[in-house]
């Protein structure tokens, strides 16, 4: 496993930052699909857990059948699929992802919010358990994105909010900006794939920077759409948005119960730290790595695979 720490500064507060986080995962979620594709959410509703009090489980299905290569889609067509499970107990959050076509595939990522400028140390304990990461700072405005991304209304460069007043950003926004907070992530890539593990970990990284960065410049881009929201009305646009994305793809369409308080309490307690890959049984033959067969010249040298699409790394 693959562990990396990542923070994200933005020019707003922990509280002001919840609302424009559910405002984006939804409307990003209901843009990115279409029949057959995109996010299912297939359950979202209140969780008690006995260490981190009250919150919200949700439980999505991320289907990229098109974003696989065409040799793959005539084995796997319209069942693949990422789940996304998510522990929400703001300021702190869990989010896993599994892959229903890679048994040994998992992603696990731990969150915390803090209104600082990304100073605090050794948030998640990794010190005393012997662990040394290197930090990554990520810059919403200027860290390069791929050039697909690219919109020149979400350049922060150049953005400024008429209701907030906030930005552009300069380059020294971080140490002038106010408000300002953090959003500290602790990412695991898990892929027990002999011969493949290390580069396939790299890459899905990569992939999650990526739209990490993406997604917290549209998080600040859209802060007029959702800044005078309240938290019941961004719960009312969720579920509605959910609802809405369910019908566009076209697969189920549950009727979602999105609720703050919880009904009754839960004795089943959240994902430990610790990041666990689920196991259903071995992966295809075709995936597994030939033990006697020498490898012909003529194999690929690089590595490809389908963008996670969608993946709430907003989370």
């Amino acid at each position: 496993m693959l562990l990396r720490s990542t923070r994200i500064c933005m020019p707003l507060t922990v509280e002001e930052y919840r609302v424009g986080q559910l405002y984006t995962i939804s409307k990003h979620s209901h843009e990115e699909s279409d029949k057959g594709e995109g996010v299912e959410v297939v359950r979202n509703e209140p969780h008690l857990d006995p260490v981190h009090g009250e919150g919200q489980v949700t439980e999505k299905r991320v289907h990229l059948s098109s974003k696989l290569p065409s040799w793959a889609r005539a084995l796997v067509p319209r069942i693949f699929y990422i789940t996304e499970k998510a522990w929400n107990y703001y300021p702190y959050t869990i989010t896993e992802y599994t892959c229903s076509f890679l048994p040994k595939f998992s992603i696990h990522i731990e969150t915390k919010y803090e209104d600082n400028c990304g100073s605090s140390e050794n948030i998640f304990g990794l010190e005393k358990a012997g662990c040394d990461l290197e930090v990554d700072f990520l810059d919403i405005a200027y860290d390069k994105i791929p050039e697909r991304h690219y919109e020149s209304s979400e350049d922060l460069r150049c953005f400024s909010s008429s209701k907030t007043g906030r930005g552009p950003l300069k380059e020294d926004w971080k140490e002038t900006s106010q408000p300002i907070m953090c959003s500290y992530k602790l990412v695991g890539v898990k892929f027990e794939v002999w011969g493949l593990q290390t580069r396939v970990e790299q890459f899905v990284h990569k992939v999650i920077r990526d739209i990490l960065l993406v997604g917290h410049r549209q998080a600040f881009a859209w802060v007029d759409e959702w800044y005078d929201m309240s938290m019941d009305e961004v719960r009312r646009y969720e579920r509605e948005t959910q609802e809405a994305t369910n019908e566009k793809v076209g697969l189920v369409t549950p009727a979602i119960a999105v609720h703050e308080v919880p009904r009754a309490p839960a004795t089943r307690s959240a994902p430990a730290s610790t990041p666990s890959t689920p196991i259903n049984g071995d992966p295809p033959d075709f995936l597994a790595v030939p033990r006697e067969r020498p490898r012909k010249k003529s194999a690929p040298e690089t590595l490809t695979l389908p963008e996670l699409q969608g993946l709430s790394a907003h989370k």
